[in-house]
Parts: structure tokens; sequence; C-alpha cells
């Protein structure tokens, strides 16, 4: 199968629900690449990864090194690489960090956080051959600045409306699809039905053009804390951890190796 491309996402609207999921290594893109369209290096790997409280120190460094290990596991899955804070600051440095991220972790596109305010700076990489997916609602790299997650849409209508004037800027720029991120599912609706391009939920309601989940969230990994909005469907830790259990044990009692786990004479 080859490579899903922009232009193949951007076709998806209205059509076909889009299925994002985060990965940062090579092992469980492998994994995901049969069943997603998309697979997004998230800087949340600074979180779930890293064991680090947020996003924010989280450098391009890391952001290649891990969407590099991503392209080694996915041969059909698009992958973005997510733009880490203060990449994308102005114009000449999106660029130069954009082209960086092309050329050195072999990514199909990149996603930068921002609405109408980084229309004029998406629209500038759009133009030099770079794939952008924008992320508007909740944007984890204004935690510090706005003192935490907060629930987008509660605003009233001046809030409604600066969210979807951020869509259409983000449209206009040239994003091929939009991450609206922790928005009232009612709002979510109404910025998908505002723009042309796809719509992809996290924390967002169901009437969009797809889904994001964290991939330690959707399978239950990521212990110290649980999105609302992630439904889990594994317990990947419990799992793992009676696994663990069991090979320690069997190590402790001289029952691995047994003979069967020897190479013979």
């Amino acid at each position: 199968m080859k490579t899903i491309t922009p232009n193949a996402i951007i076709a998806k609207k209205n059509m076909e629900k889009i299925v994002m999921i985060t990965a940062y290594d090579a092992l469980f893109a492998k994994l995901f690449d049969e069943y997603v369209d998309i697979i997004l290096v998230g800087d949340s790997l600074n979180m779930s990864f890293n064991g680090q409280k947020d996003t924010i120190n989280i450098g391009m460094r890391e952001m290649i090194y891990h969407t590099r290990a991503v392209k080694n596991g996915a041969k059909h899955a698009m992958v973005i690489l997510d733009m880490p804070f203060g990449a994308v600051s102005d114009k000449k440095t999106a660029l130069k960090n954009s082209i960086k991220a092309y050329k050195k972790s072999g990514c199909d596109a990149i996603k930068i956080e921002g609405g109408a305010d980084k229309a004029d700076l998406i629209f500038h990489l759009t133009k030099n051959a770079i794939a952008v997916c924008g992320h508007i609602g909740l944007k984890p790299q204004m935690v510090r600045f706005e003192g935490g997650y907060k629930v987008k849409g509660r605003g009233g209508e001046a809030e409604i409306s600066a969210l979807i004037t951020d869509a259409k800027a983000l449209e206009k720029a040239g994003v091929f699809a939009i991450v609206v991120e922790g928005t009232l599912s009612s709002v979510a609706e109404k910025i998908a039905k505002s723009v042309q391009v796809p719509v992809i939920g996290i924390g967002s309601g169901v009437n969009v053009d797809g889904q994001v989940l964290v991939w330690s969230d959707m399978l239950g990994f990521f212990e110290e804390f649980h999105p609302k909005f992630a439904k889990t469907y594994l317990d990947g830790a419990s799992i793992v951890k009676k696994a663990v259990q069991n090979y320690a044990d069997e190590v402790r009692n001289s029952i691995f190796p047994s003979k069967e786990f020897e190479y013979k004479e």
C-alpha cells in the first residue's frame, strides 16, 4: 500500500472518518500502520514517554529522532511531526525548522498549534511545499500561559466565532486538516461545517471528520492521568505488569529458562 497523502486526507471530508493515533517508535508504528490513516508523532511524548509534566520542554532534536523511528515502522499511514514549543515562533524560524524536519525525519507533514495568529506563517510554509496540519481549540503548548488545560467553546458566541475564524484562516493558509482539541462537541461540529478541509477531533465529540487519541491513553499504559475523553481499549499497564511479574517469579525460582529455551549441543 502507498503512503496516504494530504490530498487523500482532504478527499475523506464528508466521505469517510479519518483515524489518527500517536506513536513514538517503529515498533508501535508498525502495529498501528495497517489500521489508521495518520500517525502523529505528538509532543505528548514528553509526558507519556519522558515523564514530564507538560509538552513545553521538548525540542526539535527529540521530535526528529522519534519521527524517524516512526517512519521506519509506518509504510502506509501518513506520518506527521508535531512542531514543538518555540519551533515556529516566526516565519524564518518556522521555515528553517520545517525544512529540517522534512529532511532529517522523513515526515510527510507537520502539525502547528495556533489559529488566525499563525495563518500568515503557515501560508509561508505551504507555499514552500510544507504540508501543514493545523491545531486549534485547547492547545497544550499554551498550558502555562493559560494556567491549565481549559475546555474551549464555553465562552459564548464570541469565543465560538473566534474558533470558526481560526479554522477558516487555517484553511485559507493551505492546511490539509485541522485538529480541534478539548472543545465542546456542538462547537466542534460548527467548526467542521465551516471549512472544506477535514476537522479531526480529540475530546471534541463525534460530529467531526475523524478522531485522534494518544496511544498510551487508548491502550491503558499511562497511569498518572487519564483524560475524560480518552476511551481505554486495553488495560495495557496491568497486562504488562502481570507478564513481568511472571517472568521475575520464574527467574527467581529457576523455572526460566527451561530446557526448551536452551541451545542444543
